[in-house]
């Protein structure tokens, strides 16, 4: 089958997540990347895309989403990779000349261009995908259908965190300079940056919405204008009940997301720093160590490994694998046909939950830790 010929918006020569997203691309040879404006500025965006050796270099997304449109060979999905404030308006673009879209997450800024790229989304006939990669991992999708199996009974308890140090001090690069920009980033720093993974994590492995929160949120860093650091509690629908933490001034972590689920009659144990590995824990029994492609492993883990049990399989498979289901999802729309029932990439709906669940914690922290529902 031919492959998906592929754009981007963003992610020039010095931006990290360009690059991810471009060998993640990549991994299963479903996609040709063969357009670009890769940066804010003309000159950086033709100097990123020569680098690339790409065919198609445009100056602003706008003018290439108009020209790819009427290309006979233009493309069939763009990858948005620029700060969270620059989405609402290139997804938008895009999406109403049917161009498949594939996002950087947070979805938006704000929560009212989160609600306008809804609109936008459901008034196209092209798809939206939001990269949280973490979903991509095959042990969280382990988890996810053990949980909807009932191998945990109802779930009653949410630990969910996801802690890093590299903003403990004042930081002078550019992903430092508009991570922690309120105009770029949105109002929330951490909560948007991080967050937001953590929430979208313990949704998706649980199944289950928050309802309602209490955010205590800080900026521990002198003169910084967005959190880098939030304690938050949780009531999920159902009466489960939970934590999440989020921080970028904690020494020591890197890169430390970790959930754990506990219900009536197990709990679930997973750290992304060792990925393959899912503890099992059924009250009154031993712990029980499942690894991907191991024993005890099932077919929603199988189907997102590459390699044999042993390997370290990680970051950037996980991408991958959001990627790979972008494709099956965007091959069965050129056939016509609905895709697999197992293809579960996030969608804008997952990023407008995500946007809803910052604003929350912005609006309960203001308050001083007060309970707020989150507004659907």
């Amino acid at each position: 089958m031919a492959r998906i010929r592929l754009g981007m918006v963003g992610g020039g020569n010095d931006a990290f997540i360009g690059a991810v997203h471009r060998i993640a691309s990549r991994i299963d040879d479903r996609y040709e990347l063969v357009a670009g404006a890769l940066s804010s500025t003309p000159e950086k965006a033709r100097a990123s895309g020569e680098a690339l050796g790409l065919p198609r270099i445009y100056d602003d997304f706008k003018q290439m989403a108009i020209r790819e449109a009427r290309l006979k060979n233009g493309i069939d999905a763009v990858a948005i990779v620029t700060p969270n404030h620059v989405h609402y308006a290139a997804a938008r673009e895009f999406l109403k000349r049917g161009i498949h879209v594939i996002c950087d997450k947070p979805l938006t800024s704000t929560l009212a261009d989160a609600r306008k790229l809804v609109k936008a989304a459901e008034s196209s006939d092209a798809l939206f995908v939001l990269t949280h990669n973490y979903t991509g991992y095959p042990m969280v999708r382990q988890a996810r259908a053990m949980v909807a199996a009932g191998e945990i009974g109802k779930v009653r308890v949410v630990q969910v965190e996801y802690p890093q140090d590299w903003l403990t001090v004042e930081q002078d690069f550019k992903q430092a300079e508009w991570r922690t920009d309120p105009a770029r980033s949105g109002a929330g720093g951490s909560t948007g940056d991080i967050g937001t993974h953590a929430h979208n994590l313990a949704r998706f492995v649980t199944g289950l919405e928050v309802e309602s929160l209490a955010a205590d949120l800080e900026a521990f860093v002198s003169g910084r204008q967005v959190d880098d650091n939030g304690h938050v509690m949780l009531r999920f629908e159902g009466g489960a009940k939970g934590m999440l933490w989020c921080s970028q001034v904690a020494p020591g972590n890197e890169n430390a997301l970790r959930i754990r689920v506990y219900g009536e009659t197990g709990g679930l144990e997973w750290a992304q720093e060792d990925p393959n590995y899912l503890w099992h824990t059924p009250f009154g029994e031993p712990k029980r160590l499942i690894t991907r492609n191991g024993a005890g492993a099932g077919d929603a883990a199988a189907r997102m490994s590459r390699v044999p049990p042993g390997h370290p399989e990680g970051y950037l498979e996980g991408f991958a694998n959001i990627y790979a289901e972008a494709a099956d999802a965007i091959e069965a729309r050129r056939e016509g046909r609905e895709p697999d029932s197992d293809v579960l990439y996030p969608t804008v709906m997952d990023g407008l939950r995500g946007v809803e669940f910052v604003d929350a914690c912005v609006r309960s922290s203001a308050r001083n830790a007060a309970w707020v529902k989150l507004e659907r």
